[in-house]
């Protein structure tokens, strides 16, 4: 069973964009999210550079594991979240982009910021208004404050509110 403290954010992320970018031709591409199922797991695992066990994280029974994915591109997976739906709230387990989306030679932006927007819009979905939570990496707490609007509750507990949930998923979602 996971505790709260076990896992942390540990994506930079890079820009808030209504979509990903490509970052060598700024060309913007429009993506879907869905659950990832058998398939999948068997190209996201830590021999193919993903840094998570993304098999075992979808076998947990509170878990729900979304890829993000270019519109009509099912295939290549751009990144992957892990949800889990608390009392009143959602809380994100992990977030990663794909090996291809990481460091300065990433080749798509804005990957992390879509999927915890995705948190956000099915927190208000779930009726918790937006609310999401996650646990940072110390050295990222104020990039996240900045960024998304989180706040910082104490430790590395990060708290995302419904005037920055309401924000990102505007961002992302058209509706």
């Amino acid at each position: 069973m996971k505790t709260l403290m076990s896992k942390s954010l540990n994506s930079k992320i890079d820009k808030i964009i209504n979509s990903i970018q490509n970052s060598i031709i700024g060309e913007v591409f429009h993506t879907e999210i869905s659950a990832i199922d058998k398939n999948d797991l068997k190209q996201i695992t830590r021999k193919k550079g993903w840094l998570f066990d993304w098999n075992f994280e979808s076998k947990q029974e509170d878990c729900f594991v979304y890829k993000l994915n270019i519109l009509n591109n099912p295939k290549i997976i751009q990144g992957i979240i892990s949800l889990s739906i608390r009392t009143d709230h959602i809380f994100i387990n992990l977030i990663e982009n794909s090996p291809f989306n990481r460091g300065k030679n990433k080749l798509y932006i804005g990957v992390p910021g879509n999927l915890i927007a995705f948190a956000c819009k099915l927190s208000v979905d779930n009726g918790f208004e937006g609310f999401a939570s996650f646990i940072s990496k110390s050295q990222l707490v104020n990039h996240y404050r900045k960024i998304l609007g989180a706040k910082h509750i104490g430790g590395n507990l990060m708290v995302i509110d419904s005037k920055s949930a309401k924000k990102l998923i505007n961002n992302y979602f058209d509706e």
